[in-house]
């Protein structure tokens, strides 16, 4: 059942997506930090797992960036007679590069921290059979060379249960 992948995709879309989405709470963390931050564009989150080096050359590339998917699919059957009852694992990759190596780390942190209050605000049921019990996982890649200079990630993984007929 790839379907429950793509619903909860598409539902954490809406969620980034929404005035009170991802424009509104970057707004609010960056105020928290002291600082003043562009929003995101839409066209600079992916609903695809792409490599960085892919996405640099087929696409042009606007950072920060965010990558959402489903990273794999769980049927673990707990309601006997549905067609999918089990677990989509979700990724949310948040990539920053700039040309200077002094605050990316701060920068990407910001934004890591802008997607975990959206999760955060958006516990509870998600319609259609989904519902996202919070909690979640970052973990901060190392900062290597690519983007603007100087790129670093941060994988955000999280599960959401889905039951459908």
């Amino acid at each position: 059942m790839a379907n429950a992948g793509t619903l909860a995709t598409t539902r954490l879309l809406h969620f980034l997506e929404t005035p009170a989405g991802l424009s509104e709470n970057l707004a609010a963390v960056a105020e928290l930090q002291g600082i003043k931050l562009a929003p995101i564009e839409v066209k600079q989150i992916f609903t695809q797992s792409v490599a960085q080096k892919l996405v640099e050359r087929s696409v042009d590339m606007k950072y920060p960036t965010l990558l959402l998917y489903c990273e794999k699919i769980t049927n673990d059957l707990r309601e006997k007679f549905r067609t999918f009852s089990g677990k989509a694992h979700m990724v949310i990759e948040v990539r920053v590069s700039q040309d200077r190596i002094e605050g990316v780390a701060n920068l990407l942190q910001i934004y890591v921290d802008t997607v975990t209050r959206i999760l955060d605000q958006n516990r509870g049921d998600w319609g259609n059979g989904m519902f996202y019990t919070g909690g979640y996982q970052a973990v901060f890649g190392q900062m290597e060379h690519g983007g603007r200079n100087f790129i670093q990630t941060a994988k955000i993984t999280f599960e959401v249960a889905v039951s459908v007929d």
